[in-house]
C-alpha cells in the first residue's frame, strides 16, 4: 500500500484487480470514452482486463509506467485509476492522468490522491517534475492540478484526438520538486 486516507487506500495495480477494473470501465464507459479510450477498449471484458492488468503490473515492475488504484478500504470498490506515465528518467519527469468513478465524484479523492502520489513520485521515485494535461473544459481536472500547486505552463496545440472528434488543444500544468517542498 502506498497510502491510506479518509477510508480509502492507494495501491499499485496487482493481478487481482482485473475484475474491479473491468467493472469500473464498463460502469464509467461514458466518462472514459473521450479521454481514456485505450483504457476503456482494453477493459471491456474480464479477459481483456486480465491482459491489461498483467501488462500494467509488468510496466510497474519495470518502472515504465505506474498504475495505481484508489479503493474504498471497507468495500474494496474501485473509486479511481491514477496513472503516472510518460516517464522520462533522464529529465526525471512524469505525467499524471486520472479517472474517478461517477459514484465518487466531487469528494476530493483525485485531489488528495495526486497530492500523495506527487510526494511518492518526488521522494520514492526521485522525479523532479510532474505534469497534468487537461482540456480547458475539464474544470474538475484543472482544479485537481491547481489545488496541488501545479502551475499552468502553456496550451499544447493539437495535442489530443479523442475518438471521432477533431483534435483538441490541451492545457499543460507542471509541478516541480522545489516548489512542492
Amino acid at each position: 500500500m502506498i497510502a491510506q486516507f479518509n477510508g480509502f487506500e492507494i495501491n499499485p495495480v496487482h493481478s487481482g484487480d482485473a475484475w474491479k477494473i473491468c467493472d469500473f470501465c464498463v460502469v464509467n464507459a461514458y466518462r472514459l470514452k473521450r479521454f481514456f479510450p485505450k483504457t476503456l477498449e482494453q477493459n471491456l471484458s474480464p479477459t481483456l482486463s486480465q491482459i491489461f492488468v498483467d501488462q500494467k503490473v509488468k510496466q510497474f515492475q519495470n518502472r515504465d509506467e505506474f498504475l495505481f488504484t484508489l479503493k474504498d478500504s471497507e468495500t474494496r470498490k474501485l473509486a479511481a485509476l491514477i496513472y503516472l506515465k510518460e516517464l522520462d528518467w533522464q529529465k526525471k519527469q512524469g505525467e499524471f492522468a486520472y479517472a474517478t468513478d461517477y459514484n465518487f465524484e466531487g469528494q476530493g479523492l483525485a485531489t488528495k490522491s495526486i497530492k500523495i502520489l506527487s510526494e511518492y513520485a518526488f521522494n520514492s521515485l526521485e522525479l523532479e517534475s510532474l505534469q497534468i494535461i487537461a482540456h480547458k473544459e475539464n474544470l474538475s481536472s484543472i482544479k485537481v492540478a491547481t489545488n496541488n500547486g501545479f502551475k499552468w505552463q502553456k496550451t499544447l496545440l493539437n495535442e489530443f484526438a479523442p475518438p471521432n472528434e477533431h483534435v483538441l488543444d490541451m492545457e499543460l500544468y507542471k509541478l516541480s520538486y522545489q516548489i512542492a517542498l
